[in-house]
């Protein structure tokens, strides 16, 4: 067994798939795609600004020759699905520089990796682009796709290129694997990228700040929710009161009513409108 930093954490996630040689492998398995890069960028953001937000992909890298971009995210919060749909968006949007033409001249492809978890319980979820007719067939007419994976949710049906990866993934998160599980060469060399004993000070450092983070999210959403709670529980005992007190005012107005006293007397008597006492009568 081998003690290794989690893969939850972005800094180690980034420290892990920043190797280009690991990324590629990476993307093989997931997209069926050989690219070829030099680098890869973690942090990656445009200047100018793409819509109003200042997005940072964790991972990025652009195979120039096969015209390929590819970001891989680490996600770890309640909107991944719209959030990392606009960072695929913005990617495809930096890529058009004229009206005289709307299709880039780069594919671009997404990959989430959902360590937390996901209220869906899915392995793999894909945003597919490509226009498709009332049976489902694709045109090949758009390239571009997002990809959803949750290692937590592998099974006997998650494709098998897919598997090994996601299963490295979630092993890690325990801090502890069993290296020899697994047999491709690039997730022996994230193990060993990973490795405890090769954390630096600063890596350990962001970890801490990354936890802290979390479990202050985490208490807030909680005291947020008992909030919530507390305050549905005082509105509904609030509202029962309010509808006692009303049906008590109704039966006041009732019992003027049957004694022959006009509209106006109870009205100025009850409070009630004259429609309302028109009503019960």
């Amino acid at each position: 067994m081998k003690k290794v930093a989690s893969l939850r954490y972005g800094v180690i996630f980034k420290k892990a798939f920043s190797q280009p040689d690991v990324f590629t492998a990476f993307v093989k398995a997931i997209l069926g795609i050989d690219l070829e890069i030099d680098y890869v960028e973690t942090e990656k953001s445009f200047n100018p600004l793409i819509g109003k937000v200042d997005l940072r992909f964790d991972l990025f890298a652009e195979d120039v020759k096969n015209r390929i971009i590819v970001d891989i995210q680490h996600a770890r919060y309640e909107d991944h699905y719209d959030r990392f749909f606009h960072y695929h968006c913005a990617a495809i949007l930096d890529l058009i520089d004229s009206s005289k033409s709307y299709r880039p001249d780069m594919r671009v492809f997404t990959i989430v990796v959902l360590t937390s978890g996901d209220r869906y319980r899915k392995d793999v979820l894909t945003i597919d682009c490509d226009p498709k007719d009332l049976d489902g067939n694709g045109v090949d007419e758009i390239a571009h796709k997002v990809i959803y994976l949750c290692p937590k949710y592998a099974n006997d049906k998650t494709p098998e290129a897919y598997r090994e990866w996601m299963d490295a993934i979630q092993d890690t998160l325990d801090e502890e694997v069993d290296e020899t599980y697994y047999h491709h060469l690039a997730i022996q060399k994230i193990f060993t990228s990973i490795e405890k004993s090769s954390i630096t000070p600063k890596e350990r450092a962001d970890m801490i700040e990354e936890y802290s983070r979390a479990e202050l999210a985490r208490k807030e959403a909680l005291e947020s929710w008992q909030e919530g709670k507390e305050l549905g529980r005082l509105e509904g005992k609030l509202e029962g009161k309010q509808v006692g007190k009303l049906k008590a005012t109704y039966d006041i107005a009732k019992n003027l009513l049957s004694k022959g006293l006009n509209v106006e007397t109870i009205a100025e008597t009850t409070g009630l409108t004259f429609a309302e006492i028109q009503n019960l009568s």
